[in-house]
């Protein structure tokens, strides 16, 4: 009881409106096991929406240097023949 009294008063909390059919969903989830509660499915959604932002960030990151400073012909020599030999290593 200790522990679930910290939680509730320790965390920020988060209030938002959805319409029927999301909320009927997300009932369905939890009936369902896939999650726990309404508030897991706010957090595991969440949780999944920040990282695909902060993904789509650092790619853009990694693309916008390649645009700035291209590899050197002199870094490509070769891959073609490595990706070769670590396919050909595969058992499949």
């Amino acid at each position: 009881m200790r522990i679930a009294f910290r939680y509730a008063y320790c965390m920020p909390q988060l209030v938002t409106r959805l319409d029927e059919r999301l909320l009927a969903d997300v009932d369905a989830l939890v009936a369902a096991g896939a999650v726990e509660s309404r508030s897991e499915a706010v957090r595991l959604g969440l949780e999944r929406l920040v990282d695909q932002h902060r993904r789509q960030r650092v790619g853009a990151a990694i693309v916008e240097a390649y645009r700035r400073q291209p590899q050197a012909e002199a870094e490509l020599a070769g891959l073609d023949e490595a990706t070769r030999a670590l396919v050909g290593e595969e058992p499949w």
